[in-house]
Parts: C-alpha cells; sequence; structure tokens
C-alpha cells in the first residue's frame, strides 16, 4: 500500500476527519486490523487563516510547499491537500515536490460527471466561492458551478470560521445552509459541492433530498484507492516475474 501523505491542519477539525476516513476505507477494504498508511503534517491553522485575510497567497504558498516537502522527504507517495481553500496554492505545492498531488476538484468533478450531472452548487469559504481557483478547475472538466448570493456566502463563511472550524456545530447554522442550498437548487444546481471540508461536520446527505458531493470523502477515497490499487499492481507484477 502506497503511503498517503497529508498536509493539514486547515483546520485540525478537518485534518482529524480525513485521517478517520483514511482508516475507516481502508478497514472496509481490507478487513481486520487494516488500516492506512499515512504520514500528516499539521500547520498552525492561525498562521494560514491570518495570510488568507491579509491576501498574503504567496507566503501561505511557501510555507505549505516547505511541508509538503517534508511530507515527501518523511516518505510520502502521494500528496493530499487536506483544505479546499488553499488549493489556492496547489500548484506552487505540487512543484515544490516530485510526488503526485492528488487535485481535490478534480476528484470532485468526476464524482459530479459520473453521476451525468453538469450544474452544481458550490458551498465554502468565500475565498472558494468567490476567487476561481477551484470554479475554474471544476469548468475544466465541463462543469457549471452556481455559488450563492452575497448573502449566504457571508454566512457561510462566518458560520465556518467562528464556528465549525472551532468544533461547534449548531442546529441553526445548518438549518441556514440548507437555506442557501434550496436557493442554489431554485437557481438550477442539479447537485451541491461541499467545498470546504468542515462543511461535511455540519450538512450530511440525509439533510436534503439534492445530491451532496462531499469534497473530502471523495478525495480520501480517490487517494485510498490509489493506495491499494498500486500494491495490487506491485504483487501482480512481482508474480509475472517470479
Amino acid at each position: 500500500m502506497l503511503t498517503i501523505g497529508m498536509l493539514g491542519g486547515m483546520s485540525w477539525e478537518s485534518s482529524a476527519h480525513y485521517y478517520r476516513l483514511a482508516n475507516e476505507l481502508v478497514r472496509e477494504r481490507r478487513g481486520g486490523h487494516h488500516s492506512a498508511r499515512c504520514l500528516l503534517y499539521s500547520v498552525d491553522f492561525a498562521e494560514i487563516e491570518r495570510m488568507q485575510a491579509a491576501g498574503e497567497w504567496d507566503d501561505a504558498g511557501r510555507m505549505l510547499a516547505d511541508a509538503a516537502r517534508r511530507v515527501e522527504a518523511a516518505g510520502a507517495d502521494l500528496l493530499l491537500l487536506c483544505t479546499n481553500t488553499m488549493h489556492r496554492v496547489a500548484d506552487q505545492v505540487a512543484d515544490a515536490v516530485r510526488i503526485p498531488l492528488l487535485h481535490i476538484a478534480d476528484v470532485t468533478a468526476a464524482e459530479v460527471r459520473r453521476h451525468g450531472l453538469h450544474t452544481v452548487g458550490l458551498l465554502g469559504t468565500a475565498f472558494t466561492m468567490e476567487q476561481d481557483f477551484l470554479r475554474s478547475r471544476l469548468a475544466g472538466h465541463g462543469l457549471t458551478v452556481l455559488v450563492p448570493e452575497a448573502d449566504d456566502r457571508k454566512m457561510i463563511h462566518k458560520v465556518i470560521y467562528d464556528e465549525l472550524c472551532l468544533g461547534e456545530v449548531t442546529e441553526s447554522s445548518r438549518a441556514a445552509c440548507l437555506k442557501a442550498i434550496d436557493r442554489l437548487i431554485g437557481a438550477g444546481a442539479q447537485g451541491v459541492i461541499l467545498g470546504c471540508t468542515e462543511i461535511e461536520l455540519l450538512i450530511r446527505q440525509q439533510d436534503t433530498a439534492v445530491l451532496l458531493f462531499p469534497t473530502t470523502l471523495l478525495h480520501i477515497t480517490a487517494a485510498v484507492e490509489q493506495a491499494i490499487a498500486a500494491e495490487a499492481t506491485a504483487v501482480a507484477r512481482a508474480v509475472v516475474t517470479a
């Protein structure tokens, strides 16, 4: 099994979700006491959050690129940037290492297309909803991406940073976000991308009739499948050459 490198801490609530899912998925697929081979490098989110607010994306990119090099040096075979928002600097991070970076938008778009959808809503931080780094990547896969109206974007961003990143999940915020989803459906969304790990802690598929695409689950699932598939390929080659 390949070793999955996770670059996280943005927030640590989301990284814990990544780690838990990775191990649950490996156990489901391999049974018994199997767990994921993984490395987790967790940054201090306060530093990243300050850079986000100040628009210091190049500085944040350099910090994460350095962290990515450390993950690679520790033995990771592939890299996950465990955050939607910081895919704003995904190219900078990918350029810093030789191991492949699995982009969260690519695996999400593949799942959307697998379901035959072409117009989706996107929830996330204000950076993710208002800047084009994720939306353009999704559009490159043939998707039309809708974002909530301004008041909803402000509300969702506040819920993420003031509540979910601090481990607080409330029914009032769940209801408010579900109303935002309803408005996206009214605007033509056939499905909704949960483009923030922490939102997956708040909104669940059972909360709405529209199909949800939880990016964290899709991201880590793709990584686990790659990790296991690589092992199966190596075993097959060993049998052939034996």
